[in-house]
């Protein structure tokens, strides 16, 4: 079957051109929310000189030349750089600076993430920061949010239909922590769960990585992901017993996966740190952020080891940033949301290439 490109099919499909119309008003309802919550709109560069170490996702490195490189003249600068896989770094600055309040809409890029419905190279991120909050204001905050844009869109209700199946948006999101996730769906105690050792022979029991005998080396990390992806994600914001689905928030991560957030007062091995799931798909990562430049530093190079046993890409850690945290930031909450995934879920399209006009497999 011949494919035809998405800008082809708006001439001939009017309700496809629909919903380009409606993830423009999307994004003027996000502009609209935030400016009347005292928002300021910024920019910040998606060129940068060093990306975020996040160990599971690859970047796209590009090479900057100067004039003067290529005259062979005075001033020449020849370096590589990267298109951000988020506006993490600079927006901190700004509240560093003293920016208070303030959102982003911008592209952000991962390489390697062509695969399935849910991932494009380039994709839109909304991130937003509040100085003097945690990460329960920010929770509250992405409540607020959906609902808005939901009632822009579906003639002022607070649900919507996807996949024939009714998503309620009013009232509170369930919560739920990660300990009591593994429980819950996957039958993991929470003394195994706490315990890397335990978790990576219960992970082994159940035939990820080789089996209970051997196979590849496991971290806790990976069996955390083995299990969670293969027993829990797809539970969460699921049907519950009226049949109707309610968003969860999956929050209180281990510590060792959060490098970006504090640790929580209550329990320190487990990190401010939330994610957003509606049947099964994940909207948002959301932290109480880390303030303490040490620390962070610490953290950063922790994933920048991690990142070379998984065999990633190795960069230097961005002393920028460190220094920035050094001048001193405020307590603060802050968040990255996927607008196109968002946008799927409230226009019931299953695969992030039917809400982007030129996705890539159309480049």
């Amino acid at each position: 079957m011949t494919h035809i490109p998405n800008y082809q099919r708006l001439k001939s499909d009017p309700a496809f051109r629909e919903i380009f119309e409606k993830r423009a008003r999307t994004m003027s309802a996000i502009r609209q929310f935030f400016a009347g919550d005292g928002f300021l709109e910024v920019e910040t560069p998606i060129l940068v000189n060093l990306p975020g170490m996040e160990p599971y996702l690859d970047v796209f490195k590009t090479r900057f030349v100067s004039e003067g490189a290529i005259a062979g003249g005075q001033g020449r600068d020849a370096r590589d750089m990267y298109l951000i896989t988020s506006p993490e770094y600079a927006m901190k600055k700004l509240l560093v600076g003293g920016m208070e309040k303030i959102f982003q809409l911008t592209r952000s890029f991962r390489n390697k993430e062509t695969g399935g419905a849910l991932h494009n190279p380039e994709f839109t991120i909304l991130e937003w920061y509040r100085s003097g909050a945690d990460y329960t204001d920010i929770m509250r905050d992405t409540e607020r949010l959906m609902r808005y844009v939901c009632r822009e869109l579906h003639d002022g209700r607070e649900s919507f239909t996807y996949q024939g199946v009714k998503v309620d948006l009013s009232g509170d999101f369930e919560r739920l922590t990660v300990a009591t996730a593994f429980e819950k769906y996957a039958g993991v105690s929470r003394e195994i769960f706490e315990d890397s050792g335990k978790l990576i022979v219960e992970a082994r029991a159940r035939g990820y990585g080789g089996g209970p005998q051997g196979g590849e080396p496991l971290s806790y990390d990976d069996a955390f992901f083995l299990i969670f992806l293969n027993e829990i994600e797809g539970k969460l914001g699921g049907v519950g017993a009226d049949g109707s689905v309610r968003p969860t928030i999956l929050c209180e991560y281990p510590v060792s996966m959060a490098a970006l957030s504090r640790e929580c007062a209550s329990d320190s091995r487990y990190a401010e740190r939330f994610e957003i799931y509606v049947c099964g798909l994940e909207l948002c990562n959301a932290f109480g952020e880390l303030t303490d430049a040490v620390e962070q530093e610490r953290r950063l190079g922790a994933e920048a080891k991690e990142r070379a046993r998984l065999g990633k890409d190795l960069y230097d850690v961005d002393e920028s940033f460190i220094e920035a945290l050094k001048i001193g930031m405020p307590p603060s909450g802050g968040i990255a949301l996927g607008v196109d995934r968002l946008i799927m879920l409230l226009l019931d399209q299953v695969s992030i290439e039917d809400v982007m006009l030129f996705p890539f497999r159309d480049l």
